[in-house]
């Protein structure tokens, strides 16, 4: 029997893929790196940050196989932030509400602040970010950077974009995450200036990769 060809490759997300998907979140919440230590439950950081993605626009989830069946790093998204913000709203946060209740007063622990902001998606309804109706997030695990899959799940989430014709895309980011910047400059994206940002820089593009 002829070796297993165990070289990645990037397919469209599975329902199969769920635990997958969410111990990559989880491994790479924290500036790119482990939250575990930070956040002890594993299902809160999956739960904001991929999960719902993957229920209410599983048409622009795409992940990277080991190539044996198993996804090691994925991109997420939606066409349109201010009907995923009604949706998740609408839907999403009373699916979570009973296992995680909006902290009462502010927030006193890292944890608390991640639930703050489960309760509150409007955040993501950012005015100077209008003309960029998508967004994305995009993560892999440790050992799987420098080798262009970053680069070819980019492409593939813009692709899909541009054929619903969607004309540009941002995330929200940690500005201390400079690797995670510099990547995003080699790829195409410039910085959207957005007033009171805090501690988030807003990089965006153009879907069409010309």
């Amino acid at each position: 029997m002829p070796p297993l060809d165990h070289t990645p490759r990037i397919r469209p997300y599975r329902p199969t893929d769920r635990d997958a998907v969410a111990d990559v979140c989880v491994r790479t919440a924290q500036l790119g790196g482990d939250s575990r230590a930070i956040h002890p439950d594993p299902r809160l950081m999956p739960s904001i940050f991929a999960e719902p993605y993957c229920h209410f626009d599983p048409g622009l989830a795409f992940v990277l196989d080991d190539g044996t069946g198993r996804a090691v790093g994925y991109i997420l998204g939606t066409a349109d932030t201010e009907r995923f913000v009604a949706d998740f709203r609408r839907s999403w946060i009373p699916r979570l509400a009973g296992r995680y209740p909006e902290p009462a007063g502010p927030p006193s622990t890292p944890t608390e602040e991640m639930i703050r902001l489960l309760h509150h998606p409007e955040r993501m309804l950012v005015p100077e970010l209008a003309g960029y109706p998508a967004h994305l997030h995009i993560d892999l695990l440790p050992g799987r950077h420098g080798r262009g899959c970053g680069r070819r799940l980019l492409h593939t989430f813009l692709d899909a974009l541009h054929a619903r014709g969607v004309p540009a895309v941002h995330l929200g980011m940690v500005t201390a995450n400079t690797p995670a910047r510099a990547f995003y400059d080699r790829v195409g994206f410039h910085e959207i200036p957005v007033a009171d940002a805090g501690p988030l820089t807003y990089p965006g593009r153009a879907t069409s990769r010309e």
